[in-house]
């Protein structure tokens, strides 16, 4: 782990090679890390690498992400890119659905405190005894009965 809490990039190798485009936040659930993301604006001091537009810089570890944002003027905090191989969507407040499709999402880093997605994760969650805050369950605080 790059800092407590933040798993390492799944496959260093492949950092800096996905699309800029990803879905934003969302899903309450995780698979992997692929890399994590510093996104810069001109307009805002940084650097003008990109004629003007917003632009973005990858690491493998969230304390080089972290280490870069702290550094570098225009800077945003670093966001996660991650792969939801399931998740879970909320079409209306408190209708929710399994969704078994894969999706790449840029996520603010504290979400990965959210446990990674296990095989129960979804069903608890979706389970007619789950805890009336269903949140618990992707928290971590729902109690085993």
């Amino acid at each position: 782990m790059s800092a407590p809490g933040y798993p390492d990039a799944i496959d260093p190798s492949l950092v800096g090679t996905y699309s800029p485009l990803a879905k934003a936040g969302g899903g309450y659930v995780w698979d992997e890390v692929l890399e994590y993301r510093v996104w810069l604006h001109p307009e805002r001091g940084a650097p003008d690498e990109e004629e003007g537009s917003d632009y973005f810089h990858a690491f493998a570890t969230y304390a080089e992400a972290a280490a870069f944002s702290k550094k570098t003027p225009g800077a945003e905090e670093p966001l996660a890119l991650i792969r939801q191989v399931e998740h879970i969507d909320e079409p209306e407040p408190g209708v929710y659905t399994h969704v078994k499709e894969l999706r790449i999402a840029e996520w603010p880093v504290h979400f990965l405190r959210r446990p990674r997605r296990t095989p129960n994760t979804i069903p608890d969650f979706l389970s007619p005894n789950a805890p009336k805050n269903r949140l618990d369950i992707i928290r971590g605080l729902a109690e085993k009965e």
